[in-house]
Parts: structure tokens; C-alpha cells; sequence
């Protein structure tokens, strides 16, 4: 417990560093958010609107004033309203975060249903045209980028084939079916990528665990087949391999804007680009405190399947 209470300690100055360091960034980021919103109405906006609507925003404050109440708010778990429509930037993310985390959490069931086994059953027939067949796979997939690979599953599936919708987003309590095909493309083009890396990391890992001499003891005590690869080797060659899956995920909180674009899934990343483009720094400063708070919890539950692992993590 002392152990964990350490993490979370880290963790609360982690999120304060990072709200501190997104909301200095995105005051320095030319670019006024009055005149923007202005703008949007036509024209060149008027000065004296301009100077009405900073005032009307508080923008006219000095920097740490406006600082100093965003930390407030922060710390009673208000994330302020948008300057754009003037709503909770804590309901617009309560409303597109879950869209995004379904969509990681599918790409990441794929990669692990694929990746692993692949990867493990790779290993174990190394140099064999199996191995030879799984890395190439695992290199094309790493290769190519997921808007194309987003773009060729259009055609094929959505065009050619006509299985599933070209893109959209419809809620799951509307339509399970229809929701559970929009988000079957989607997912797939991200965890293809995963799985790819999964693959070579389980793979390397698998091949490296394998040549140890716990293994050979293990081997001359008469152990064979699957029960040395799965107690034995696979128990061990998984740490690497959950560090670098955790480490995409919590990446792809903020960075499946591509995959979101292409398939119109509303999650939070275009939500992200769109208030960067309007300056709009409640919204900005409240997206990426979220993905920062979940990117440290991730990182959290991550040790924690360390130390089930291997329990020698946690001296």
C-alpha cells in the first residue's frame, strides 16, 4: 500500500506540472481568442468588439490571475465552460471521451488477441516459413499509415464488399448492431498496427526468455510443451510487451485524430484539434488534463501488472 500511496502522490504532481506547463503553452500560441470567435461572424472584427468580449471572457486579466482561478477551478473538478458556445467543457468530454476509449479499448483487444499468439507461436517456430510470413506481416503493418490503411478499408469493406458503413457514429443504446459495425473498421485499422508491433515485441521477448538458464533447468527437469511456454517463459517475456502496448494506448488518447477524421467517429481528439484551432483555452487545458490524468492511471494499473508478474518489480 505504501508502495501505491508513492504512485499516487507522483501522480497528483504529475497532472499539476501538466495542467500548469498545456495552459502557459496555450496562452504563448499566437492567436486571440475574441478576434477568432469574431471572425467566424465575417469581416474584421471591430477592436472595441474585441475589447468587449476579452472583458466579457475575463481574457483581460493578467496571465497568473487567470492562472491562479483556473487551478481553483481545476481543484473543485470544474473544468470551466467553452469560449466558443459557452458549455461545460467537463460534459463535451464526458460526452466524446467514452467514443475514444471504446475505440482504444477495441484496437487494443485486437492487438493483444492477434499479437500475442502470433508473436509466441512466431518464436517458437523461428526461421521457419511461419516466422519468416509473421514478420513481413508485422513489417507491413507497421508500415503503412493508418489514414491509408483507413482509406483502403473504405473501398474494400465499405464500397466493394458493401459489409459495413463507410464511416459515422451512432450510440450503442440506439442501434448495437449498427454501432458495433462503425466501430469494427475503425478499430481495426488501429490495432492492425498494434498487433504488428505486438507481434515483433512478443517475439524478441519470447526468443530472449527462451535462451535463459531458468528455461534449460526447467527443460532438464523434463518439462516440455506448453506448460514451460506458458509458467515459464511467456510469464516473463509479457512485462516488455505491456510496457509498449500501455505506452501506444496511452499515445493514442490524443493521437487517433486521423482515424477519427477519416471514419467521422466523434471522440475526443478532433475535439482536441478543433480547440486548438479556436484558441479555446478552457476546453484545451481540460482535454489534455484528462488524457494526462488517464495516461498516468494507465501507467499505474501497468506497474501494478508488473509486480503481479514478477513481484521483485516492487523492491
Amino acid at each position: 500500500m505504501i508502495w501505491l500511496g508513492k504512485r499516487l502522490l507522483t501522480a497528483v504532481f504529475l497532472v499539476w506540472a501538466v495542467a500548469t506547463l498545456v495552459f502557459l503553452a496555450i496562452h504563448l500560441v499566437p492567436g486571440d481568442p475574441a478576434e477568432l470567435l469574431l471572425a467566424q461572424q465575417g469581416g474584421s472584427p471591430d477592436p472595441s468588439a474585441v475589447a468587449a468580449l476579452k472583458a466579457q471572457l475575463g481574457l483581460d486579466r493578467p496571465v497568473l490571475v487567470q492562472y491562479a482561478d483556473a487551478m481553483l477551478r481545476l481543484v473543485r473538478g470544474d473544468l470551466g465552460a467553452s469560449l466558443r458556445d459557452g458549455t461545460p467543457v467537463t460534459a463535451q468530454i464526458a460526452l466524446r471521451l467514452p467514443r475514444t476509449l471504446e475505440l482504444i479499448g477495441a484496437a487494443g483487444l485486437i492487438a493483444v488477441l492477434l499479437g500475442i499468439p502470433i508473436g509466441t507461436l512466431a518464436a517458437v517456430n523461428r526461421d521457419r516459413p511461419f516466422d519468416r510470413i509473421v514478420s513481413g506481416f508485422a513489417g507491413l503493418t507497421l508500415a503503412v499509415p493508418v489514414f491509408v490503411l483507413g482509406t483502403l478499408c473504405i473501398m474494400v469493406f465499405a464500397q466493394w464488399l458493401r459489409w459495413v458503413p463507410a464511416g459515422g457514429y451512432v450510440p450503442f443504446a440506439q442501434d448495437p448492431g449498427k454501432h458495433l459495425l462503425l466501430l469494427s473498421m475503425p478499430a481495426l485499422c488501429i490495432g492492425l498496427g498494434l498487433a504488428g508491433m505486438v507481434t515483433r515485441m512478443t517475439r524478441t521477448a519470447v526468443l530472449d526468455v527462451m535462451a535463459r538458464d531458468f528455461v534449460r533447468t526447467a527443460r532438464a527437469k523434463g518439462l516440455r510443451g506448453t506448460p514451460i511456454l506458458v509458467h515459464h517463459v511467456l510469464r516473463n517475456a509479457l512485462i516488455p510487451v505491456v510496457t509498449v502496448l500501455a505506452l501506444n494506448l496511452g499515445g493514442l488518447l490524443g493521437g487517433t485524430v486521423l482515424v477519427e477524421f477519416v471514419f467521422n467517429w466523434p471522440g475526443l481528439s478532433g475535439y482536441l484539434v478543433s480547440a486548438v484551432g479556436a484558441r479555446d483555452y478552457p476546453e484545451v487545458v481540460g482535454i489534455i488534463l484528462v488524457i494526462s490524468i488517464l495516461f498516468v492511471l494507465l501507467n499505474i494499473l501497468v506497474d501494478m501488472v508488473y509486480v503481479a508478474l514478477d513481484p521483485r518489480v516492487r523492491q
